[in-house]
């Protein structure tokens, strides 16, 4: 009814948009985009950075930052306010066709281009005066309406906000705001929060009366313009071996933040694709995908500063130095073999590794991807495929992550092989972004079946009998490197991926091979389009299902023959015939284990195997230290479910001890009968198995609870959370431990809370995205 109501008020509004349009012309004359850009050693350039962005980055941009920002509005870069806002949506599960893109720094190059993609202004683009620059913001008209219109002193808040995902954004225009603000004055900025103080709303207020001068960041010092030199001109050799091996490497780090570790200071970049050679200006090639037709005759690599604030949510950083480059060196050049010609950018081929990089051994592409696995796969995790209930159910909320050792399965052999399977590894991406739901399903379904029949008879002769079947199987990160062991955990409609065995042994784990690790890369990351239609996100999503499945498959094939469908069912109870009837199909692999088990519960023994096997490379950062604070809040490990069904997906807590705050994530496990139904998750739910995990330091880019405790108060904490049973108990806990929303201090807490986790995360930090913060 809500939303309804709120429908009628937009149709309402809408008509009077035309009116109040004419009426501001008539008042302050036309519209014209500005020049606002100024030099970085300006005073106007130097208040910006050092007074303005601290204040939009702390208060603004937690709810203002990505693909999902209410109404597109990206205030992380000055490209960003000055583009504004669109009433289009990025995620849209219904639409029948492909939307136009809508990237920042991609698909349109200045702010006169963005309007006439539909974007409105929230700064004045009306004549020039100081009264003017305020009048016609509407950025400072937001900002003044919750000043004029404070949150109730409230636990809660009312209906009147709508905190959901899917909520229908108002998105006005300048011109008629003030009409939505009079019938809603809940909309004011922040909203659902309380104001910004007088101070940083006087500082904004200053920039905006003064036509809201901004710059881009400062340039960088000469060791890091070094760097981009030599990395550039190591990517765009001649030779079509290092032609390929730039392609390959781009289209699997496209959406990292790339920075220098040995430079003193860190700036980020991306790499892209330009029209143009290193040392003249960049000239992005706008594609959907990084593996479409580029159409120039030579695609250049270029690195490209980033010019956003860095978010959590989709941050991905990776570290280059002269090792990196002498590694990639190794692999892609030294090793011997022949690129005889440049592969194709036509569809089944570009979209399809196993044939665009078939002359690339195996053993290489697939030693890159593990080098740098939490990296790849922090591309789904913290890709645009990664929002939302239903993009994301097809996972297991806490699942370990193991890989194949590459000298067992990467070989000529193997080369072969894909080569003659290559067909059967088509995906979803080779319907480009408007696809036919159930055609491409049934077609790719098909594909699935034949190749898992292959892989199955070579995986029964290579294994037969057992022989190798055991832990030599998997890959100890050669001794040192750390990515040999990660966990995912989901989030519900979020998800995070770490280093290391974190918390208690889990419902299942993956074990990842190449052609796997390689597929999920190229379905979720580089073959995804979030602005595809409602069939592309569909089959996509279905696809998944496979890959998933294939890799619990690999993860069963080191158990007991006996043990495995007795596990395998448990984890697909309630499934529906023909996912039963898939699963079957996939348990042709009849080979017993050649481990030696010694226990009755062969599984927990796999899991302690597996521990003991990646000993030397297992990062521990988040395992509870041996401190007194640690250990009491560890008890949080063993709550009673009654306790973690009331528990939010992601809570952070922070202890205040000897003015330092130490950290910890509080993360909620639905548990599921199965994960095979696409739109109807709760009916398979299964929430008296969920579980709760406290690890040390922070997990999650999205937290939903903030507990804030002093020393003292950690073990009554502890034994009031124990005590939980019901809803109202938990809004009890949180009354005396929480910071809601509605805490007039939020904002105070919400920087100790940001400068804590920059200390503890350091380059990895990113600024938290509140869309998801609890109202409860």
């Amino acid at each position: 009814m809500k939303k309804f109501v709120v429908l009628c008020f937009i149709i309402v509004v809408s008509g009077c948009t035309a009116l109040a349009v004419n009426n501001w012309h008539n008042k302050y004359g036309k519209p014209e985009v500005k020049q606002r850009i100024v030099a970085h050693h300006s005073s106007d350039g130097q208040f910006y950075q050092s007074a303005v962005k601290p204040v939009l980055e702390s208060r603004c941009v937690v709810c203002h930052g990505c693909y999902d920002a209410p109404c597109q509005l990206k205030l992380t870069s000055a490209a960003g306010i000055d583009r504004g806002i669109s009433k289009e949506l990025v995620y849209d599960g219904t639409r029948l066709v492909a939307a136009k893109p809508h990237r920042l720094f991609i698909d349109a190059d200045s702010t006169s281009e963005w309007r006439e993609l539909g974007f409105s202004p929230v700064l004045n683009e009306y004549p020039e005066s100081p009264a003017n620059n305020l009048a016609a913001s509407l950025l400072y008209n937001t900002l003044l309406v919750k000043k004029s219109n404070p949150l109730p002193q409230v636990a809660q808040l009312g209906d009147e906000y709508d905190f959901s995902l899917d909520r229908t954004a108002t998105c006005a225009s300048i011109e008629s705001y003030q009409q939505v603000a009079e019938h809603q004055p809940s909309l004011g900025m922040p909203y659902g929060f309380p104001a910004i103080d007088d101070s940083e709303f006087n500082v904004l207020q200053h920039w905006l009366m003064q036509g809201a001068k901004m710059t881009n960041l400062a340039p960088v010092d000469q060791f890091t313009a070094q760097q981009v030199e030599k990395w550039e001109a190591f990517l765009n050799q001649a030779p079509a071996k290092h032609q390929l091996m730039a392609r390959y490497i781009y289209e699997h780090w496209f959406l990292t933040n790339i920075y220098f570790s040995d430079a003193k200071e860190q700036y980020f970049y991306k790499l892209v694709r330009s029209k143009t050679p290193p040392g003249e200006p960049i000239d992005v090639i706008a594609t959907r995908r990084p593996f479409d037709e580029p159409n120039v005759a030579r695609v250049y690599y270029r690195l490209q500063r980033n010019q956003a604030s860095i978010l959590a949510k989709n941050h991905i950083p990776l570290a280059l130095n002269n090792k990196e480059l002498a590694r990639l060196h190794q692999l892609f050049i030294a090793t011997d073999y022949t690129v005889s010609e440049l592969p194709s950018y036509a569809v089944d081929v570009a979209s399809n590794p196993f044939k665009s990089f078939a002359q690339i051994p195996t053993e290489v592409k697939y030693q890159f991807l593990l080098d740098h696995s939490q990296t790849i796969i922090m591309g789904f995790i913290k890709g645009p495929v990664c929002r939302g209930q239903v993009a994301l159910n097809v996972i297991n909320d806490h699942f370990w992550v193991a890989f194949v050792e590459p000298k067992r399965v990467a070989n000529a052999n193997m080369d072969e092989f894909f080569h003659q399977v290559d067909d059967l590894l088509a995906m979803p991406a080779e319907e480009q972004s408007n696809a036919l739901p159930i055609s491409s399903w049934v077609k790719y379904a098909r594909l699935q079946a034949k190749f898992l029949a292959r892989k199955t008879a070579k995986m029964n002769e290579s294994f037969a009998g057992g022989k190798g079947l055991d832990m030599s199987l998997l890959w100890q990160g050669e001794g040192h490197n750390d990515n040999a062991a990660l966990t995912i955990f989901r989030h519900f409609d979020s998800a995070t991926v770490v280093k290391g065995l974190v918390g208690q042994a889990p419902k299942t784990m993956w074990v990842l091979d190449y052609s796997l690790f390689e597929r999920i890369h190229y379905l979720l990351v580089a073959g995804f389009d979030v602005y595809g239609n409602v069939g592309h996100q569909l089959v996509t999503r279905l696809y998944m299902d496979f890959l998933r499945m294939e890799g619990e498959q690999n993860f069963l094939a080191f158990l007991p023959l006996e043990e495995r469908k007795e596990i395998r069912n448990h984890w697909y109870r309630k499934a529906p015939k023909n996912l039963v009837e898939h699963l079957e199909s996939n348990a042709q692999f009849n080979q017993e284990t050649g481990i030696k088990y010694q226990t009755n519960a062969p599984k927990a023994e796999l899991y302690s195997n597996i521990k003991q096997h990646l000993s030397a490379v297992l990062n521990t950062r988040h395992e509870l230290a041996n401190d007194e604070i640690s250990q009491v809040l560890g008890e949080l490990n063993s709550l009673p479910n009654a306790a973690v069904q009331q528990l939010a997906q992601i809570s952070f807590i922070l202890v205040k001890q000897q003015g330092q705050h130490k950290a910890f994530s509080l993360l909620h496990h639905n548990a599921h009968f199965n994960i095979s139904s696409l739109l109807n998750e709760g009916a398979q739910r299964a929430p008296r198995e969920d579980t709760a995990s406290l690890v040390n330091g922070f997990i999650g880019d999205y937290p939903a609870v903030l507990f804030y405790l002093e020393q003292h108060q950690v073990d009554e904490f502890v034994t009031q959370f124990s005590k939980v049973k019901t809803e109202k108990d938990y809004i009890q806990l949180k009354t005396q431990f929480a910071i809601r929303r509605t805490h007039p201090e939020f904002w105070r807490y919400s920087d100790i809370l940001h400068k804590t986790a920059k200390q503890n995360l350091q380059i990895e930090y990113g600024i938290f995205d509140y869309n998801r913060f609890e109202n409860k």
